[in-house]
């Protein structure tokens, strides 16, 4: 089953989440910021999903995302925020996040999402 990685500094929403997703089959981590996201991410490459908060104390959901395309990480990740700014919804799309949820959100939202992102096979590379 597919591995999912949580990243927000709110216990009680990571808790929800977790709780949510693993009712549905996904096995999840969950940690409470970007650079330890990064760490897990570094013991576990096979978490190909990453739900984050955008805002996060020392580092947010964005720069989460900014470091892992500086490292050439193909992880999918969805950023999820009670305030999405312009720029920061810009900087999102152009980094590549699969999706922006507003909060409060319909977790059959996420779930649609991470679902989706689930069914994506893995491009091959051929030599």
């Amino acid at each position: 089953m597919h591995k999912v990685l949580i990243v927000d500094d709110d216990q009680e929403s990571r808790n929800l989440l977790c709780e949510v997703l693993e009712a549905n089959g996904y096995t999840v981590d969950a940690v409470a910021d970007g650079s330890a996201a990064r760490e897990a991410l570094t013991r576990d490459c096979d978490q190909r999903i990453i739900i984050a908060d955008l805002q996060m104390p020392n580092e947010t959901g964005l720069d989460l995302l900014r470091n892992l395309r500086q490292q050439n990480m193909k992880h999918d990740l969805i950023l999820m925020s009670s305030f999405f700014s312009g720029r920061a919804r810009e900087a999102a799309q152009e980094l590549g996040a699969y999706a922006l949820l507003d909060k409060p959100f319909r977790l059959s939202e996420l779930l649609q999402a991470v679902a989706e992102l689930a069914a994506k096979k893995p491009v091959e590379i051929s030599s």
